[in-house]
């Protein structure tokens, strides 16, 4: 049984591309396909944009894709949410679309837009989203380079942002977050009622939450005497419970445990003086709980 999963092109493909090989599957992606290859034999990929993903998806198109809660919601599409994949093109975190006028204007709340122009990309939600506060403007789709077009070509714009660096570089602040979203991954109505698709599918969530979870996390294991137990469990953080297991020889203990990246550097030298010895950092694709 073929799964078809749609994965989003642009922005979101590498992250994309790179959480599944965490998560075990080597997609390969030839600039010159839209059917990138992937190790599986029981997937096909296809490289959609994140824009389209959710009406592909509902038509059956596809069975499955990645893409974000906001085209989602843009498109109204019937799908079936599976997981919440927070992860984004830099930050592997949420995204928001925010309202952004020039630094110079006089707008201080969507209110005073009235009678205005705002250019987007998410044109329905933004509809819905002055609708909801009262407002009634004048809503423009955007093409593209939607920060360059105030003041002259709107008078404000509604943009996806993940750290601000864009808006603040063309002289935009921010006036209102209009919407937060984060990538989703989600499958057609009747695929989810496959039994088999929808096994798949759990699978792949699983792998993918697994892949998530592990990020900035190492392993940590090292050996240290019973009588430095104690000490050595003093420096590690208090929810870090580790495994502790008997070595071979008389008196001494195997700890191992997960930690963040970060901490590791100053946890190290202090375990080290503890009594632990033989300590190994290692690297994690998957935690799955």
């Amino acid at each position: 049984m073929t799964l078809k999963l749609g994965i989003p092109k642009g922005s979101l493909e590498n992250a994309t591309i790179d959480l599944f090989r965490r998560a075990g599957f080597q997609i390969t992606v030839n600039s010159r396909s839209y059917f990138p290859a992937i190790d599986d034999p029981n997937i096909e990929c296809m490289l959609i944009r994140a824009q389209e993903m959710a009406r592909y998806v509902e038509d059956g198109v596809l069975d499955a894709g990645l893409t974000g809660l906001d085209w989602v919601a843009e498109t109204g599409a019937t799908i079936e949410p599976i997981a919440d994949l927070v992860y984004a093109k830099q930050s592997f975190g949420r995204v928001r679309w925010v309202l952004a006028v020039p630094d110079n204007s006089e707008v201080l709340s969507v209110k005073d837009l009235e009678g205005k122009v705002i250019a987007t990309e998410l044109v329905e939600t933004t509809k819905r989203y002055l609708e909801r506060n009262g407002v009634t403007a004048k809503v423009e789709f955007s093409w593209g380079a939607t920060e360059v077009k105030p003041p002259v070509l709107a008078d404000a714009i509604v943009e996806v942002t993940e750290t601000g660096s864009s808006l603040r570089a063309n002289n935009l602040r921010v006036v209102e977050t209009v919407l937060e979203s984060n990538t989703q991954l989600i499958a057609n109505l009747e695929s989810w009622k496959d039994t088999g698709k929808k096994q798949q599918l759990l699978d792949i969530k699983m792998l993918l939450d697994g892949a998530i979870a592990a990020m900035g996390k190492v392993g940590l294991m090292m050996n240290a005497p019973q009588s430095c137990l104690q000490s050595v469990l003093d420096v590690l953080p208090a929810l870090k419970t580790p495994t502790v297991s008997n070595l071979s020889q008389n008196g001494w203990l195997a700890l191992n445990t997960i930690l963040d990246e970060s901490t590791v550097r100053t946890i190290i030298p202090r375990l080290k003086a503890a009594g632990a010895t033989g300590i190994v950092e290692y690297p994690l694709n998957k935690i799955v709980n």
